[in-house]
């Protein structure tokens, strides 16, 4: 039998804050299998969370900012392929390429106060406020193809109502 295919559920978020007239968007830099990269505040949704909830938690585990997701930009979905790591326990003999898909729920929300002294998560090297500008010089540097998606589509002034995907009560703790 065929396992299921279930593709990796991740949050992101798409913070924008005006710095003397100037619009910046808030990023991490972390370290990767492909050295530094950039990204969105994101990671995946875990257990007895909605996605609104995940996105506050990655958000103030990678910045040590909190936040208040307030609409939905998106919902994408992309899939990632790379040979994979030779120390790669969980691979099997004849599996030669890593190939994830990932479903991806992107908010824009407040931006909150930032927690003093708070560690980031793991691979985090640093945030970094970047213009659409800066972010769009330097796609060599992004961790995903959807780093530049959502911004645009921010950009483009899409926005829809959190209550467009719902959590059944079943999902929370």
């Amino acid at each position: 039998m065929t396992p299921r295919w279930k593709p990796s559920v991740t949050v992101a978020a798409i913070i924008e804050r005006d710095f003397n007239g100037t619009a910046k968007f808030l990023l991490v830099e972390e370290h990767t299998r492909d050295g530094l990269k950039l990204n969105n505040p994101a990671g995946h949704l875990d257990p007895g969370e909605s996605p609104e909830q995940g996105c506050a938690r990655e958000t103030l585990e990678e910045t040590a900012f909190h936040f208040k997701p307030t609409a939905l930009v998106g919902v994408y979905l992309s899939r990632f392929q790379r040979p994979w790591d030779e120390a790669q326990p969980n691979r099997a003999p004849d599996e030669n390429v890593e190939d994830i898909t990932y479903l991806r729920f992107a908010f824009c929300g407040q931006l909150g106060e930032q927690v003093p002294g708070q560690a980031l998560d793991e691979g985090i090297v640093r945030t970094v406020w970047l213009t659409a500008d800066e972010i769009r010089a330097c796609p060599d540097k992004h961790r995903s193809p959807l780093l530049l998606r959502c911004l645009g589509d921010y950009l483009a002034g899409k926005r829809f109502p959190l209550d467009l995907v719902t959590t059944d009560a079943s999902v929370l703790r």
